[in-house]
């Protein structure tokens, strides 16, 4: 797969990065999508660079937009084969940012949407240096029986909406039960009437995560 790269904000108080936070978007998107989102949590992390990459690979369903693996087979087995081709390459870019930018190992949080939420709870789990927070906005963990591959248990928060008629609320529910059950700390937010999107109630809880996440570098 490519390199990826994207758009990039911050950090808002200037200066040189302490922290970064990943921000992956959903199919059919690209980086441009979810970069939106940095300066309403660059408050909460003022020293925190944010960067949105562009999905590797073209979404093979629409003349435009990005996505980390097909959907075109949704059974199981190819659904979990192609988050691990992207988790590969999303961990590939997190590497060159770390060493672009001379940050602490474990000095990043994971943040997705949809199929960047199923591609960033695959990969932050087994990261070799966890993240120190992961959030997956409307999105469903793949390859749940797979959970004993987890390096560590970075804090996560799920966040979906009940009216979700793209990506069903059963599926963050079912995340959170086997999560749980694995011994991971959960935090979820589960929203009335709330499509398949992100609303200011999840921007709050998220800005909110992420804040506690880096508590200790304050």
């Amino acid at each position: 797969m490519p390199d990826l790269d994207g758009p990039r904000w911050g950090p808002k108080a200037g200066g040189a990065p302490r922290q970064l936070v990943v921000l992956c978007h959903g199919v059919g998107a690209d980086g441009h999508d979810l970069i939106d989102l940095a300066p309403g949590w660059g408050p909460a992390l003022p020293h925190a660079l944010f960067v949105s990459p562009d999905a590797p690979e073209s979404y093979d369903q629409a003349p435009m937009g990005r996505q980390w693996f097909s959907i075109a087979d949704r059974t199981p087995a190819k659904m979990a084969a192609g988050v691990a081709a992207a988790a590969a390459a999303l961990s590939r870019f997190i590497d060159a940012e770390f060493a672009r930018l001379a940050l602490p190992a474990d000095a990043y949080a994971l943040m997705g949407f949809s199929q960047g939420a199923m591609t960033v709870l695959y990969t932050g789990l087994r990261r070799t240096v966890p993240p120190r927070a992961i959030l997956a906005y409307s999105g469903a963990l793949l390859a749940p029986e797979r959970l004993g591959e987890a390096t560590g248990r970075p804090p996560i928060l799920l966040v979906h909406g009940e009216a979700d008629p793209t990506v069903p609320v059963e599926r963050s529910r079912l995340a959170e039960t086997a999560l749980r059950d694995a011994d991971f700390e959960v935090e979820t937010l589960y929203i009335p009437r709330l499509a398949h999107g992100i609303d200011p109630t999840g921007l709050a809880f998220g800005a909110l995560f992420l804040q506690r996440a880096f508590a200790d570098d304050a």
